[in-house]
Order: C-alpha cells, then sequence, then structure tokens
C-alpha cells in the first residue's frame, strides 16, 4: 500500500478514535463539534495543503472556496477562515483578512501563507526566514501543554516527528512578546534556524494560528521502535480505548507513527474548532447581558 493510501486509512480510522475518544472524556466539546454549522468555517482552497480532507472525515461541514472569491465574499467576526498553502490570494484580499482577525474572526494558515499573508498584514509580529526545508521529518515537542489547541494530541509517552514537505517555510518570530509558540523543535532550529512549528497571536479582538508544513499529511516516519508498533496498540494504550473499541477495520495494517500522525492533526482541528466556538457563545451572551 502506498503513502498516501496510508495516510488516508489513518486519518479515517482517526476520525473514529477522536469521535469515541470525545465522547468518554469530552462530551460537552463533541457536540459543539457536532452543532457546527456549515457557514461557520470558509476554507480556501490550495494547491498543496487540503485541511478540508480532514473536516470531511470527522463530518464538520464548511464551505470551500477558492483564492480569487475572498475579496468577493463578506467574511463575518464569528467565522473560521482556514486558508491552505500557498495561500495566493488577491492583494486586495489582504486588508480584508486583517479586518475580519481585527473584529473578531479566527484565521488558520499553512506554510507558504507565511510569506503569501502573514508576512505582508502582520510584518511586525512574523515572517519567513528564507531558509527553506529539504523534504525532511524533525522531532517536536508541545512548550505550551496548557493550551487548549494541544488538549489530547500527544500522549506523555510520545515522541513525535513532524513532517516537513520539501520547501516547507521556518517561522522566524518578530514580536515575541505577542506571539505565543505552541509546539517547537530543536532539530528545526538546528538544521534550518528557526525552531517554532506551531504558532498562534492575537490581533485586535481576533486570533491567528499558523504551521509549518501541510495539515493533511502525505506519509509519517517511522522513527523509532515504538513508532512501529501497531496502530491497534496505541489505540488502546495511548488514547485508552477499550479492546473492543480497537476492533476496526481501519487500524488493521497500520503502524503507530501513522495512525498517531493523523490523530494529532485530527484532534488539533477539532479542538481549534471548538474552542473558537466557546469563545463565539462567550462573546455572544457577554453582549446579551449589557
Amino acid at each position: 500500500m502506498g503513502d498516501f493510501k496510508k495516510m488516508e486509512q489513518a486519518y479515517k480510522a482517526s476520525s473514529k478514535i477522536l469521535e469515541k475518544r470525545m465522547e468518554k472524556e469530552r462530551p460537552m466539546d463533541l457536540d459543539i463539534l457536532r452543532k457546527v454549522k456549515e457557514s461557520s468555517i470558509i476554507i480556501v482552497a490550495g494547491s498543496y495543503d487540503k485541511i478540508e480532507l480532514v473536516l470531511e472525515l470527522i463530518n464538520v461541514p464548511f464551505i470551500l472556496i477558492q483564492p480569487y472569491e475572498v475579496s468577493q465574499i463578506e467574511l463575518r467576526s464569528d467565522q473560521i477562515l482556514i486558508i491552505n498553502c500557498p495561500g495566493n490570494v488577491n492583494d486586495d484580499a489582504l486588508p480584508k483578512i486583517k479586518n475580519f482577525v481585527k473584529d473578531g474572526g479566527f484565521l488558520f494558515t499553512t506554510d507558504w501563507a507565511l510569506q503569501n499573508i502573514l508576512e505582508k498584514i502582520f510584518s511586525r509580529y512574523l515572517k519567513y526566514n528564507r531558509r527553506p526545508t529539504g523534504d525532511d521529518y524533525v522531532r517536536v515537542e508541545i512548550l505550551d501543554k496548557s493550551n487548549k489547541f494541544l488538549e489530547g494530541l500527544f500522549d506523555e509517552k510520545a515522541d513525535p516527528i513532524w513532517w516537513l514537505e520539501s520547501s516547507s517555510y521556518p517561522i522566524q518570530i518578530l514580536d515575541k512578546s505577542q506571539v505565543k509558540l505552541l509546539i517547537v523543535s530543536k532539530e528545526m532550529q538546528e538544521k534550518y534556524g528557526e525552531a517554532p512549528i506551531v504558532i498562534t497571536f492575537d490581533y485586535g479582538n481576533g486570533t491567528v494560528l499558523h504551521m509549518t508544513s501541510h495539515y493533511y499529511l502525505q506519509r509519517a516516519e517511522l522513527r523509532t521502535k515504538r513508532h512501529k508498533m501497531s496502530a491497534k496498540e496505541y489505540a488502546m494504550k495511548e488514547i485508552g480505548l477499550s479492546e473492543d473499541e480497537a476492533e476496526m477495520d481501519e487500524l488493521e495494517g497500520l503502524s503507530l507513527g501513522e495512525a498517531e500522525s493523523a490523530y494529532s492533526t485530527t484532534q488539533f482541528i477539532s479542538n481549534v474548532i471548538v474552542e473558537q466556538q466557546k469563545k463565539i457563545a462567550k462573546r455572544k451572551k457577554e453582549k446579551e447581558d449589557k
């Protein structure tokens, strides 16, 4: 089975694992996820990344638009705008995106959108360091374990590996007082000059979240003995599913590394959506109480 087919299988398994785990551990958050309306999430199609495939698997509705359409649509402050790499939107869309975040919107971008979007509209916060990566893997660590976006991503036993797509863009932080580092990599810093892998910052009433490399992974690195263990063992020993719950066709033939890579991205996007929905509900209640 090719790498792409293996990862497609891993994502299907991860969507089932996610639902089973959240039913037990976070039923209220799962309920929020199930109630997301299509118009709450706008995804801008990309040539290289396809976050929409992950949302399809976890049954979260969204509207998919083309990059040129960003300048034509209206954006609301209660929406999440996800821009896939490379993020080649028209220049006249950039002020609109900036105002969208300022008014309370949530912007999530990947890889080359760092240069094509963020560097242009949030130039004092961060930039691309002009040292593109190779087709590579680096070991990563969660820096802010208290951050809700990262809840349930990696078990304490995890030795997570991040795939860097060929020519991924390292993130150089310019405003260290405002930009929060969520996931970093010493290996990334040694090889390509910058440690940040996933970062976030607030702007006005809204939030920006950006990550190096692509969100929808097409393969996983099996670097250690643990990574080569079975996906079923991962589901039972690290996620906490029972033997019966872990009996699913999608886990057959998968390694722990493949399952973990797919699950971590699936859990991450779910966390982002849930937290933003909570923030919107809180904002709405505060407005009503005034």
